[in-house]
């Protein structure tokens, strides 16, 4: 499953959602009709918000399809069908869209990828040594970061841009990098 954007916090009193998007085809994935697999943060796998009787669970839904959507700076505005109340909202707050990754066609740039396509390649430094294994990506605000399960044990991030990370060889099974000395340190 492909992450592709997360709802946020609710907008008016009508059930819409602000939605932050996760994607970089963001008029693509979020068109109406559009359909949804929901995962519920592991910190709240069940709510007892207000959207629900006091102290009664309320579950999320398995699927959402949307709507509608309209972009307000940046996030997009969004009403899926059957939440039409604000407390039912605010129960969704933090819920993950997913789209399934076997749907979507390879990105058309050689130099993108899709997450799932770089979790558990190989990290190898340009002399091949081997360094461990791509566990996830992190979508940082100033760039895409590589979260290295290390050989040894450990996490270590790196920066995705070309100067550190020259050869992803999806082939191949590995992401060559070319990291400053002590990086892997930190």
């Amino acid at each position: 499953m492909l992450v592709v954007g997360q709802i946020g916090k609710p907008h008016g009193i009508r059930g819409e959602v602000s939605v932050v998007v996760r994607t970089d085809e963001p008029e693509e994935r979020f068109t109406t009709g559009s359909v949804f697999i929901t995962e519920v943060p592991r910190d709240r796998r069940v709510s007892t918000g207000p959207a629900a009787a006091p102290g009664v669970p309320f579950e999320v839904p398995e699927q959402l399809v949307l709507e509608s959507i309209r972009w307000h700076q940046g996030r997009g505005i969004a009403q899926f069908e059957g939440i039409h109340d604000r407390n039912v909202a605010e129960a969704m707050r933090g819920v993950y869209l997913q789209v399934d990754s076997a749907d979507l066609a390879p990105p058309e740039d050689p130099e993108e990828f899709h997450d799932h396509q770089l979790i558990g390649l190989r990290v190898e430094s340009v002399d091949g040594s081997s360094l461990g294994t791509v566990q996830r990506i992190e979508h940082a605000p100033a760039s895409d970061l590589i979260v290295l399960a290390k050989s040894g044990g450990g996490t270590a991030l790196i920066p995705f841009v070309t100067a550190m990370v020259p050869t992803v060889d999806l082939a191949g099974g590995r992401v060559v990098v070319d990291l400053p000395e002590g990086l892997l340190d930190l």
